[in-house]
């Protein structure tokens, strides 16, 4: 959209961490979905969304919400790497340090990954672009979820000084994790979204709850207007591929066990041979020398 098109020409050397952050939202859902029947797959064919990621679902209120983390999260570390010559390292924090540590170091300037993250992934939600405005909000809402559980997620890192390694002196700065622990916080919000609509509450527009008895929507709370299908068969109009060929666990009682994941259908069995490297020995000096082993695995994959 034209605030993008600006911001792009405004800030050319942001560019690189915001396609960095594409990337990762892409590699980081398909890995926190693994074992679910909605395993993120669909996010190969961005910018080009299905209806799974289009029409308001659950899964796009997470796709929305790590999008958005991931930005912040990149250009905040870009900072810190030197790599963005209008940004460096966070400010000190103001909480007076411990006797046992001081803050030194070089923190993710997360102040500067959330100015530019932000400007740049709610710009087409506040743009003339089509689209509904309970989509719109929808998506801006769970953006900003995204945004605050990475906040949320600064933490205190440390280094310690001293002679042979003692630690008789740490310096200490605020640094984030990586993106797949916030992947799996918003994963625990995904499973706890709430249904909502965009209703006139006084003056202006709000996303209320649907079903009446459900508690209030919170800050930090992903949300969703439309139910998802089950994705057990192909339904192209839904965005459902169904989970026929995806390999299951045969013994696990969570979402990749074999039933749940086979939808009922019960799955095929085959053995398949893996040949790995075993039996590695450390050869003074300097060199490993390991065997080659064969053995068989058994794979469960849904009919």
């Amino acid at each position: 959209v034209p605030d993008q098109f600006r911001m792009c020409r405004r800030n050319l050397e942001v560019m690189g961490s915001i396609v960095r952050a594409a990337r990762q939202t892409k590699s980081v859902c398909q890995k926190t979905f693994a074992d679910m029947r909605w395993n993120c797959s669909s996010i190969q064919r961005a910018p080009s969304f299905g209806p799974d990621l289009l029409k308001g679902t659950r899964e796009s209120a997470f796709v929305y919400a790590l999008a958005a983390a991931a930005v912040t999260h990149s250009i905040a570390q870009a900072c810190t790497s030197g790599e963005l010559p209008l940004c460096s390292c966070g400010s000190v924090p103001s909480e007076v340090p411990g006797p046992d540590f001081r803050w030194g170091g070089c923190g993710d300037n997360l102040r500067y990954g959330l100015q530019l993250g932000a400007a740049f992934a709610d710009s087409p939600l506040k743009s003339s672009k089509p689209g509904t405005q309970a989509l719109k909000a929808m998506n801006l809402h769970n953006n900003g979820v995204g945004r605050q559980v990475l906040s949320d997620s600064l933490d205190t890192k440390c280094k310690c000084h001293g002679v042979s390694g003692s630690c008789s002196v740490k310096t200490c700065w605020k640094g984030l994790p990586n993106l797949e622990e916030i992947a799996s916080d918003l994963k625990s919000k995904y499973l706890a979204a709430i249904k909502v609509t965009h209703r006139l509450i006084g003056p202006r527009k709000q996303l209320i709850p649907k079903e009446m008895d459900t508690r209030p929507v919170k800050e930090m709370d992903l949300v969703y207007l439309i139910n998802s299908p089950d994705y057990c068969t192909p339904n192209l109009h839904l965005g459902s591929l169904g989970t026929q060929d995806r390999q299951g666990n045969k013994t696990s009682v969570g979402s990749d066990g074999g039933d749940l994941m086979c939808c009922g259908r019960g799955y095929n069995t085959y053995t398949e041979e893996v040949v790995e490297r075993c039996h590695c020995k450390y050869h003074w000096c300097c060199y490993v020398v390991c065997k080659t082993c064969r053995r068989k695995v058994e794979r469960y994959v849904c009919k």
